[in-house]
């Protein structure tokens, strides 16, 4: 039977998603689990790796059960970022894997980037010292699990440990590794300096590939578990961020993606390293070069609180109640009628790092209404992209045009803002499931289809179906606006951290 099926599986935060792609990019096949999530604590985001391997199994058995497992080629994985699982030796869980969303190490944020040097942590690993990557929660398990830390005997992100089940192999990816922050990405290789300064070596870390490349065959007993033939390659795939690039060909020439979810990410392609605090540096799902990804750690999320708990929606009213901020937005025009606000509701990442920071709204009086406020967040959002975009484009990697995907990409009204505050056509992707078939890509290349990934993301991306043309007067004043809202921050920057500190101060001693 000829092998015409790849599998891109994705597995985020809250699911996992198994879809079947064929040579074209077209979608054959899919499967669905959830994953379960646990809060145990304020700030600290834990789930059982149990749960990440049985939504493996049950998402790829409903694709085998669909198509005829000897047409699969190949399947490569596409893994939510910054989440990890110590392990024995033997490969027993000690404790349940920590994810990106975790907040518990701030204090090893900073203490290690004192003792270490916050600048040649940015310079090895192209990741600002932050509490996203998992190096600060080994260290924060160090300090407060001692016991747990030192049974630490295989040491995986969710891309290993899903190889790991699939193949019996403690394999991974170079692009789904080095979000930890435990690489050194010139060379994309393990980085003994920090390794050893935290207190762990690079043989309790998988063996690490590049994108695109078989890791290994699958498993007898995990071909039991998810239908899948004994011997089918696992190939090497990567951060479902970089694999949401390589889905809609990130490769392409001055062109970025942008996903328009609960969070904003965009990231464009490079050869070159390169490393700056208006972005981070991630290795691409590609067999060279980087991603350069700037994150603004609310989107979609903002405008969901925002409906729900400033403008009060019903449940099930939300939709409605969206159109309607939709159309008052684009009434009051550029700027909100001298409102701005600042969509820290959930700290900032690029480009200043400050987890501390929470959100503004400023320049109000009493003539401005919601659709003021809401379209004071479009643009806050918008002009947030803008100011990381030129960072990035004065590192010689321009860019003329994103490619826009997520659930915020529908919105015509702010498709229309980042074209027009970033100066930089936006044309909307047509793939829904980008990660998977980023993934999937990989998949088609190791399966020998395409010689590089780069070529598999050219045949398989699909269609744009919009494009979003930047209007030059309208760029003008948001370039005017720009030079207000760029030094807003920094005002206030000292401020905000004093506020957040009584805050916290206040919930300790309630």
């Amino acid at each position: 039977m000829i092998r015409d099926v790849v599998i891109g599986l994705d597995s985020s935060t809250t699911a996992t998603k198994a879809i079947a792609w064929d040579r074209a990019g077209r979608a054959l096949a899919e499967g669905r689990a959830p994953v379960p999530l646990s809060n145990p604590h304020p700030g600290h985001f834990e789930q059982d790796p149990e749960d990440w391997w049985s939504s493996t199994a049950s998402s790829l058995r409903e694709v085998t059960q669909q198509i005829n497992p000897a047409r699969i080629a190949a399947i490569a994985i596409s893994n939510q970022r910054e989440t990890f699982v110590p392990l024995t030796e033997d490969g027993a869980v000690i404790r349940p894997g920590t994810l990106w969303l975790d907040e518990r190490a701030k204090v090893e944020v900073a203490e290690f980037a004192d003792q270490f040097g916050a600048e040649r942590i940015h310079a090895i690993t192209g990741k600002p010292c932050d509490v996203t990557p998992c190096i600060y929660r080994f260290l924060w398990m160090k300090k407060h699990e001692p016991e747990n830390f030192a049974r630490f005997g295989m040491v995986t992100e969710l891309h290993g440990y899903l190889a790991w089940r699939l193949t019996g192999q403690f394999v991974t990816s170079t692009a789904s590794a080095d979000p930890a922050g435990v690489l050194d990405m010139p060379s994309h290789t393990y980085s003994d300096e920090i390794l050893s300064a935290i207190g762990l070596s690079k043989t309790q870390f998988p063996q690490l590939f590049r994108p695109g490349d078989v890791m290994a065959l699958m498993s007898a007993d995990a071909a039991r578990a998810t239908g899948l033939l004994e011997g089918t390659p696992v190939v090497a795939g990567g951060g479902d961020g970089q694999c949401a690039g390589t889905g809609v060909n990130v490769f392409a020439a001055n062109r970025a993606y942008i996903n328009l979810g609960t969070a904003v990410v965009a990231g464009s392609f490079s050869k070159n390293y390169a490393h700056d605090r208006a972005f981070r540096t991630m290795n691409s799902v590609a067999e060279q070069g980087y991603i350069y990804e700037s994150c603004i750690r609310t989107g979609t999320f903002l405008i969901d609180w925002m409906i729900r708990e400033m403008f009060g929606a019903d449940a099930g009213a939300e939709k409605h109640l969206f159109k309607q901020l939709e159309d008052e937005a684009a009434a009051v025009g550029i700027g909100a009628g001298g409102a701005m606000l600042v969509p820290y509701w959930s700290g900032v990442m690029t480009p200043y790092w400050r987890t501390e920071a929470r959100g503004l709204i400023a320049g109000l009086n009493a003539s401005h209404k919601r659709g003021h406020v809401y379209r004071a967040l479009l643009d806050g959002i918008a002009l947030e992209q803008t100011i990381m975009t030129d960072k990035i484009a004065e590192t010689g990697q321009p860019i003329d045009h994103f490619v826009a995907i997520g659930g915020g990409s529908n919105s015509d009204l702010w498709c229309q803002i980042l074209a027009d505050a970033t100066g930089r056509s936006i044309v909307r992707s047509s793939t829904v499931e980008a990660s998977s078939l980023g993934a999937a890509m990989a998949a088609a290349r190791g399966a020998g289809w395409f010689a590089t990934v780069p070529e598999a993301s050219a045949a398989m991306a699909g269609p744009t179906t919009r494009r979003f043309e930047p209007d030059a007067k309208a760029n003008a004043r948001y370039r005017e606006l720009l030079a207000i809202y760029k030094d807003l921050w920094p005002a206030i920057a000292d401020w905000n951290a004093r506020l957040a500190a009584f805050a916290d101060q206040a919930e300790h001693q309630a």
